[in-house]
């Protein structure tokens, strides 16, 4: 669905500017150097309107929390609830998923949350996916030996997907659940999981963690090739 543009948009996130990082690269090897003390890094793809975000940054003061929105006119929303909320561990950055690397450390995130992202159901849009084994090499290159993906969507068949997917590129999961809120509410909702939860819908939910692991020859060489 595409978001209605917001007014005044320009306004609203110059007042919501300390919550924005304008140049994320320029970060890159210090995200650590904005909250000192805190014990974890963690990243959220695709924020949205930043329900979960700030709910989550809240519940967790001592965790650094950057958030990543492609849609200005829906981090504008989140980054306002995180100036609401008077949060100090919440931070934006107006990027995309593909290229961590390029704004995030070897070893500098502990945690990925992937929150109801577009299933993309075509076949030939599999490599848009961000639980493709593409995003996951990517993921690769940010986390830290210990690090997790913790992943939600309602879609049954991208669910199905990803637990196909993400065990043959260096991943072991845990805590997989296909109607989390079976017994009822479990952890931090974003507005699109509260509204399919009264509407009965089933959540799918699944934890990935790191595992040491090597390419197969030709996929080093096929990253070779596109450098």
């Amino acid at each position: 669905m595409r978001m209605r543009k917001k007014k005044n948009l320009e306004p609203r996130m110059a007042a919501c500017a300390d919550w924005l990082i304008a140049d994320p690269c320029a970060q890159k090897g210090h995200w650590h150097d904005l909250m000192p003390e805190a014990k974890e890094v963690r990243l959220e793809l695709g924020c949205g309107k930043g329900r979960f975000t700030v709910d989550t940054a809240s519940a967790e003061p001592d965790v650094l929390l950057i958030a990543v929105e492609k849609v200005p006119d829906a981090m504008v929303v989140a980054m306002e609830r995180a100036r609401e909320a008077g949060l100090k561990n919440v931070y934006f950055i107006d990027g995309d998923a593909a290229k961590l690397s390029e704004m995030f450390d070897g070893g500098e995130v502990n945690r990925i949350y992937i929150n109801f992202c577009d299933p993309w159901p075509k076949k030939n849009q599999a490599k848009r996916r961000l639980t493709h084994h593409n995003f996951l090499n990517e993921y690769r290159k940010v986390l830290s030996p210990a690090g997790e993906i913790h992943f939600k969507t309602d879609n049954d068949k991208l669910f199905e997907w990803s637990v196909e997917e993400i065990p043959q590129f260096g991943w072991s999961l845990h805590e997989v659940t296909r109607d989390l809120h079976a017994d009822g509410p479990v952890g931090v909702m974003t507005d699109y999981e509260r509204k399919f939860y009264l509407s009965g819908k089933n959540i799918n939910r699944c934890v990935a963690k790191i595992e040491p692991w090597t390419p197969p020859v030709e996929e080093i060489e096929a990253e070779e090739e596109a450098e």
